[in-house]
């Protein structure tokens, strides 16, 4: 006998409760097993089979499949366990507890995914399960917010072959099958020391990363050649994000550091814009080889796009009564891609994502939950 579940409400209380922060700071990042471990109970309490796997070289993270039905094929609903960090200072409500006021959830992870899991579980616990002809799967994963190793590391073992995976990022219940990707350096200037009323005495490392930029905008500006008509902003963006360098003003500065992030298109692929990036800098970097260094700050994430080749677009924008869109923010999509089709689908605005008081809109519950529903029907029934 299926065990009664928690009502929706409490479910999603439950989960904002407990911290589950991803930072590369490593005072800062926080394990997600508490999260995971409560999850697990929901669903095993739905009868779902749980596989937990920790994810290696993490602050004690993991994942979670859990899944229920047999055969080829079926359902996979994905999900990160992860938030991002927050201001208290800028916070007028409990990040890790759900508020309603005025119509909304608020709370960390309301959108930005937490809330997705409630849905799911609410869903799935109204309908007659015993009725199913294909799996349903459900992914949580780890370190979405930073490295996205939980999605990685799942894809590699994974021996599952679902018709479709859905991930619940906040899209609007908008239909998403394409989006950008994302690369970000550090750059490095290392030059010589000296007074300031003799130059000629030292290197100064901010005069050579002056050089470097210049050519990194001569390479922003020939991103834009890459276009893709789709896109509200169809080219791959530059960001020069931050830059420091010097100490005193009478001393020749001796270290100057740059960091900035690209964000291709699909069509260009991360090795391309490695290449490009060489290219640009090429003769600066023959010239200073053993004073600059180059490196990627983190893991990257390849541009995404699903193939209109695939049935399960057509299928879902007919079945939701949507038109598939793109978007410039990245997802799990990527790697998940390489088990099934994959396209992202789920409640709340992206817009409230990495925001104080984040929170869901009420009026996203009754047809997102409409739409999970219709997707369990069409791919498992």
């Amino acid at each position: 006998m299926i065990k009664k579940i928690p009502s929706f409400t409490e479910i999603y209380r439950s989960l904002i409760q407990i911290p589950t922060i991803s930072s590369d700071n490593k005072h800062i990042d926080q394990s997600n097993k508490g999260f995971i471990d409560l999850l697990s109970n929901y669903f095993s309490d739905l009868k779902f089979s749980i596989q937990i796997n920790q994810v290696p070289c993490t602050n004690n993270k993991f994942n979670m499949l859990a899944s229920i039905g047999s055969g080829h094929g079926g359902l996979l609903l994905s999900g990160h366990s992860d938030t991002v960090n927050f201001d208290e200072k800028t916070w007028t409500k409990d990040p890790f507890m759900l508020t309603e006021v005025d119509n909304r959830f608020y709370g960390l992870g309301t959108v930005d995914m937490k809330g997705f899991f409630a849905f799911v579980l609410e869903v799935i616990s109204s309908i007659n399960i015993k009725k199913i002809n294909k799996p349903i799967y459900v992914l949580a994963t780890a370190n979405e917010e930073t490295d996205m190793s939980g999605a990685k590391y799942f894809i590699k073992s994974a021996i599952i072959k679902p018709d479709c995976i859905i991930v619940g990022e906040p899209t609007s219940l908008q239909l998403i099958s394409s989006h950008k990707g994302h690369i970000s350096y550090l750059i490095q200037v290392t030059g010589k020391t000296g007074h300031s009323s003799n130059p000629d005495s030292g290197i100064n490392s901010i005069e050579i990363m002056n050089n470097i930029i210049k050519h990194l905008i001569f390479l922003k500006n020939d991103l834009k050649k890459y276009n893709h008509k789709n896109f509200s902003i169809p080219y791959s963006t530059m960001n020069l994000s931050s830059i420091h360098g010097g100490d005193t003003i009478n001393r020749i500065c001796s270290l100057c550091t740059l960091k900035f992030e690209i964000r291709p298109i699909p069509g260009l692929t991360l090795t391309q814009i490695e290449i490009l990036i060489q290219e640009k800098l090429k003769s600066i970097i023959k010239k200073w080889s053993n004073r600059i260094i180059i490196k990627k700050l983190f893991s990257s994430v390849p541009p995404y796009q699903c193939s209109h080749k695939k049935n399960n677009i057509k299928i879902i924008e007919e079945l939701c009564n949507l038109n598939s869109k793109t978007v410039n923010y990245c997802t799990e999509a990527p790697f998940l891609e390489k088990i099934a089709p994959t396209l992202i689908l789920g409640p709340g605005s992206i817009k409230q994502a990495h925001q104080p008081d984040e929170y869901l809109d009420l009026s996203f519950i009754k047809p997102t939950k409409k739409i999970i529903n219709k997707l369990i029907y069409k791919f498992c029934y």
